[in-house]
């Protein structure tokens, strides 16, 4: 049963938090730890590039389904108990994920740890909406989004220091920790996670005018630009930590440095992005993020130029990393009302699944073909410039009555 908020009018602020250790769970440990552990996890299984482009597909087909279900589930049990089962499935995941054998075996289970993902990310995202009214919305999911940097940052040091200490089953061992990290994290979501109090002036004051039927038609230009991210991004936080070691001869040690750098830029990317858009508006921050990722991707392309060009890659890859995320959920509220904003945050992720879902699976049959990952990286440069000309169709809403702000 969902569990009402208290009355204190900071609460708010402990959703967020709350929100910022869910993502660092179910994403940043659950899928962005997999770029730092795809080298060692390749050598001891012998994968192919083809076959990691798999694994992580398999990751994205999970995460798609659970865009799929996490709407419907949230209705009738509502945020909190999906949150909290969905943390504990991808912590079960990527436990028996540390004991696998076969590349069928990483598939099936990497795919279920997708679904815990999606299925944590989606609501939560849609409980921090409903806390927050349209001024303050982007800068709300902007610090959950940061979740993700934190873990990247973690996962950049931990896992060379536990693979220089524990060998060839090094990458079992870090399975191992993060999943107890993920454990812990879904019970503290189970003791904070609450829904937010009703608002009085809905009681005593006039009815808000009923939404519109149907979808807007910024809902699918949202989703078109959401599946642009979907498909670049994957490509480049699964495969650039491998095309560093593989390609360019960086130890493993200083790829996770690099990887770190990424997290640690990446942690302004949410508030900052998120709080720009709400002064300036989402099309505004949503052009100006794909042109940095862009810039980002034709650069680590570039396999003849100098490191310093590569170097500048990884900042500007991390200083927009979760814009996007934190942009549409803000965006798709302002479009639908927060009471609205969490099937139709599912409804645009969906866009960013399938996109997600084919960008490793074709980049790494390019690299397999190629012997490099290059044209997957300018596959993806040429991805964000057409997002750029479909954010340029995002109109502002239109005007709305005034939103209440829960707790405020």
């Amino acid at each position: 049963m969902p569990r009402s908020a208290p009355a204190s009018p900071h609460y708010r602020w402990v959703i967020v938090a709350t929100g910022t250790l869910s993502i660092f769970a179910c994403l940043g440990l659950g899928r962005f730890a997999l770029g730092m552990l795809l080298p060692s996890m390749s050598s001891g299984l012998g994968l192919s590039y083809a076959a990691q482009g798999t694994v992580g597909t398999a990751n994205f087909l999970g995460y798609l389904a659970a865009v799929l279900a996490a709407g419907p589930i949230a209705a009738r049990t509502g945020p909190r108990p999906l949150i909290v089962a969905a943390l504990a499935l991808v912590s079960g995941t990527m436990l028996l994920v540390s004991r696998a054998e076969s590349l069928a075996m990483l598939v099936v289970l990497y795919a279920l740890t997708g679904f815990g993902s999606g299925a944590t990310n989606v609501p939560m995202m849609g409980l921090i909406a409903r806390w927050f009214d349209a001024g303050t919305r982007g800068r709300a999911a902007g610090f959950a989004s940061i979740g993700s940097g934190f873990a990247i940052v973690a996962s950049g040091w931990l896992i060379p220091a536990v693979n220089r200490a524990r060998g060839a089953d090094g990458w079992r061992t870090n399975w191992l920790i993060l999943a107890v990290a993920v454990a812990a994290i879904a019970v503290v979501a189970a003791l904070l996670l609450r829904d937010p109090p009703a608002a009085p002036a809905l009681a005593a004051g006039p009815a808000r005018p009923a939404l519109p039927a149907g979808r807007p038609r910024a809902v699918y230009v949202l989703g078109l630009a959401y599946a642009a991210f979907g498909y670049t991004y994957a490509i480049y936080v699964t495969f650039i930590v491998t095309a560093l070691v593989r390609e360019r001869g960086f130890p493993e040690a200083t790829a996770g440095r690099f990887w770190s750098a990424v997290g640690l830029l990446s942690l302004l990317s949410g508030p900052v992005f998120g709080a720009l858009s709400d002064r300036r508006g989402r099309r505004f921050g949503l052009t100006l993020v794909f042109a940095l990722q862009m810039v980002a991707y034709l650069l680590a392309a570039g396999s003849g130029l100098p490191r310093p060009f590569l170097y500048l890659s990884i900042g500007l890859f991390g200083v927009a990393a979760w814009s996007v995320p934190t942009i549409m959920i803000a965006a798709v509220a302002d479009h639908v009302g927060p009471e609205r904003a969490l099937p139709a945050f599912g409804f645009i992720t969906f866009f960013f699944g399938v996109g997600q879902v084919a960008g490793p699976a074709v980049a790494g049959l390019l690299a397999e073909r190629t012997g490099s990952f290059s044209i997957a990286f300018l596959m993806a440069a040429a991805l964000a410039a057409a997002a750029i000309l479909v954010v340029g169709m995002l109109r502002a809403p239109g005007a709305r009555v005034a939103e209440p702000q829960p707790g405020a």
